[in-house]
Order: C-alpha cells, then structure tokens, then sequence
C-alpha cells in the first residue's frame, strides 16, 4: 500500500521560497487577484470574525496587513483605564508597518473583515532589489505619519470640529461625497476622538438641527452642506 503523500507548503506569489506562518483566524481564504499591489500580492487572506483580535499590544510585530473588506480598529488602554482608539483602517489601508518590533496597539476587527496578511521578513528580503516594494513602504509610512498629526490637531478642536472632521474624513475614505456609512458604533467614534459617547450624540444632534447634516439611521448620515462643515473644520 502506498503511503499517503504529504501537501507540499504553500510558497508566496513572488517565490522567495518563504513558509510564512500566519496568525489564528478563523477561516483562510483565497486572495483576491483584483488587488495588484506589491505587498498585497504576497499575502494570504485571513477571514476574521466581527470582535476578533488581529495582534495585541505588546506581540511581535511580525505581519503587515491591508484591508479588503469590513474595517479594522487599534486600540490601547490608558493609564486611566480608559480606551483610546488610535486609528480606523477600511478597505485600501495598510497597518502593521512599525518601526518597533513590538506592536504599540491592539488591533481588532469591527465587523467581519477579510485582511491580507503579509510577513514582514519576507518583505524586508526583497526591498533592496524591489523598487516598487520601497515605494509601496514609503507611500504607507507617509500616510501613518499623515494620521499620527491629525490626532494631534484634533486636540485643539471643540467637539463640534471634531466630529465634522471625522464625518469629512470618513466620506473622502469612503469614495462618497455626501453619504457616510459608519462601520464603528458611537462608543468606537467616542473613544477615537477623545469625547464621551453622550457628547457624540449630542454633538450630531446639534449638526443635524442647523440643517448641516441628516441621519438617516444610527450608521447612516447625509452630509448636506459640505461647505459649512470643511469651514467649521478649517
């Protein structure tokens, strides 16, 4: 009787003849061949389930990620207990890219989320010959650093600013000029600006009685005048 042939590892797309481990998910499918981009060629598709948890504060830091569907938050607790949600990541974003090898933040997905996963050892082995993987990996950086200053600036704005800028931000993410789908609940957006979720409520309450925006629901909101709202911000 002959014995029972043995599945030969899966290699990565750019044969760099890696075996790349990958986090627990909870399914693994096939990566979509609709993305073509550097990095994401090289991953593999992780399905995780809405609440999952992709790494955690202190992990290594040993994969990038991007986004395909769904949406992503990282998070780390205060000194105070308190939550502080860092960053939103939706379909196109990339994370993971730290300078560290540790991860400075929790990441968790928001709703059910399709990730492709990438191990940063095999990026790093094919940088020095791969201009377009450099350009990707600035392109990236430059965009984390782009976030990093506009939380800095949001703590100079009232509540109201910042609420308007996050509704901006979110429809510009979103490829929609005046309709924003909100993948996050209101504690998520409260703990990501800095406010309480009772101010949050208010706050869009208030924007919606002068007429500048409209909530169709609790996760839909219509930006009726964009113009007051970019001078509000600005």
């Amino acid at each position: 009787m002959l014995a029972k042939a043995k599945a030969s590892p899966e290699r990565c797309s750019v044969n760099c003849f890696d075996d790349c481990s990958l986090p627990q998910a909870q399914t693994v499918a096939r990566k979509s061949r609709e993305i073509d981009e550097p990095i994401a060629r090289m991953g593999r598709l992780v399905h995780y389930r809405r609440g999952a948890e992709i790494f955690g504060e202190g992990q290594p830091a040993e994969y990038i990620y991007r986004v395909v569907s769904g949406a992503v938050r990282t998070s780390r607790i205060l000194n105070n207990s308190r939550r502080q949600i860092c960053q939103f990541y939706l379909p196109g974003d990339y994370f993971g890219l730290e300078a560290q090898n540790e991860q400075p933040t929790s990441a968790f997905a928001v709703n059910d989320t399709q990730i492709l996963v990438t191990n940063r050892h095999m990026i790093a082995k094919l940088t020095y010959r791969r201009r377009d993987l450099t350009q990707q990996l600035m392109e990236i950086a430059n965009k984390e650093t782009k976030h990093l200053q506009d939380q800095i600036l949001l703590l100079t704005k009232t509540a109201e600013e910042r609420i308007a800028w996050f509704l901006l931000q979110m429809s510009q993410r979103t490829d929609s000029a005046n309709l924003v789908n909100l993948p996050m609940p209101r504690q998520d957006i409260a703990d990501h600006l800095g406010l309480t979720i009772e101010t949050v409520s208010r706050t869009l309450k208030q924007l919606a009685r002068t007429g500048w925006i409209k909530q169709l629901s609790s996760r839909r909101i219509q930006l009726v005048k964009l113009d007051a709202l970019t001078r509000l911000v600005s």
